[in-house]
């Protein structure tokens, strides 16, 4: 009985599940095989599931429109190099034409003012001083040369950016009031009044305070009929001020007044320049105003001719030391009862190297133009002896 059993067990089993049975590896072979092989941690790690949130998407460079192209480079082309000059002029000319003349109002100016300095520029009529400053105000282009105003081109200027540059960069004050304030308005709405084109918030505030840095708190109500020309030319500067100009420019702003008021509205200018580091330039006939700025630019013919100078005792001194005739300079720049400084005045090459004599000099060697001179050089005293050719 008990072979038969067993008989019909063996054939109940099939053949390839022995063989599997002996080819299944033990428990221990398992884990010894496990410890031996090199397991890579990418093998042990379990298959991540795909994450249903959308991957982040690299920012692209956004291109620029053909439009904002174009201004880009339009800023590149209008914007200088920054350096210690607000003014640049280098060979500016200025040509006027009508259908049957030609003038030419400036032939080739050389010009430098530095940032925060106040100047005055002096020339008789037609000398081409008036044409300048409506150039360095925007009001009137250059025909050839180069102008740099506090880092922009004014030759590469279209007329978009001459009314921005009017608008922020310069402020103006002439000689007639009718074109600096509107008379019925008070001295305060005429000041406001710059600043509500531009929509300026604080107008009244920032009005008062103008208004008192040029000394007229007092006449903030007063309409231009009650005021004295001085005090009209002072509202006149208070509202150039009020769109936060980084020049200052003013056309003959004494040729109607007093010499008393004269001497307030330069103080004025003076204050202004000093406590706001503003860049003034004044344009004058009066030489009495222009000797008592620190620097006086004469225009003679379109071209700058001479400039002067003031110059304290310690500067000559100091200069004349180095020329080893100390006490001869100090003798003549130091006279009992006159202010400690002296004004030289300086005859200006242009860019060929040509210049233009003071008329005095000219008148007393009686010479006048096209006439030949004849010019020496010293080298050993570093002169240059100019006289009349015989």
């Amino acid at each position: 009985m008990t072979d038969e059993k067993d008989t019909v067990l063996e054939e109940a089993v099939p053949e390839t599940a022995v063989e599997e049975e002996k080819a299944e590896p033990s428990a221990e072979a398992t884990v010894e095989e496990a410890s031996t092989s090199e397991v890579t941690p990418e093998a042990t790690e379990k298959p991540k599931k795909k994450s249903k949130e959308p991957k982040e998407k690299q920012p692209k460079e956004k291109k620029l429109s053909k439009k904002k192209q174009r201004e880009l480079e339009h800023l590149q082309e209008i914007t200088a190099p920054t350096t210690e000059y607000a003014i640049e002029c280098e060979n500016l000319v200025k040509i006027y034409k009508t259908e049957q003349i030609e003038v030419v109002a400036l032939q080739g100016l050389d010009l430098k003012v530095k940032r925060g300095e106040l100047v005055a520029i002096v020339g008789t009529s037609g000398s081409g001083k008036s044409t300048l400053l409506n150039m360095l105000g925007g009001l009137d282009k250059p025909s050839a040369g180069t102008l740099l105003v506090n880092g922009r081109n004014l030759l590469k200027f279209s007329e978009e950016d001459y009314i921005d540059y009017k608008r922020n960069m310069v402020g103006f004050v002439w000689q007639n009031n009718a074109r600096n304030l509107v008379p019925y308005l008070t001295a305060e709405q005429n000041v406001e009044l710059p600043m509500l084109l531009q929509g300026q918030k604080n107008r009244r505030d920032r009005a008062l305070e103008l208004l008192d840095a040029v000394g007229l708190s007092h006449r903030i109500n007063s309409r231009l009929d009650q005021m004295s020309g001085g005090e009209q030319q002072r509202v006149a500067i208070a509202i150039s001020l009020a769109n936060n100009p980084q020049i200052l420019l003013a056309d003959e702003p004494t040729g109607s007044v007093d010499t008393k008021t004269s001497d307030q509205l330069l103080q004025v200018f003076k204050d202004l320049n000093r406590t706001r580091g503003i860049t003034i330039v004044i344009v004058t006939h009066d030489m009495r105003l222009a000797k008592q700025i620190d620097r006086v630019i004469s225009i003679r013919d379109g071209r700058t001719s001479s400039e002067i100078i003031k110059k304290t005792h310690a500067e000559i001194l100091q200069e004349a030391q180095a020329r080893e005739d100390a006490e001869e300079a100090v003798a003549k720049s130091v006279v009992e009862g006159e202010p400690d400084f002296i004004s030289e005045e300086l005859v200006v090459l242009d860019r060929t190297g040509r210049l233009q004599l003071p008329k005095e000099y000219m008148e007393e060697l009686g010479m006048k133009g096209g006439d030949r001179v004849k010019a020496d050089l010293d080298k050993e005293a570093e002169r240059i002896y100019i006289r009349k050719a015989e």
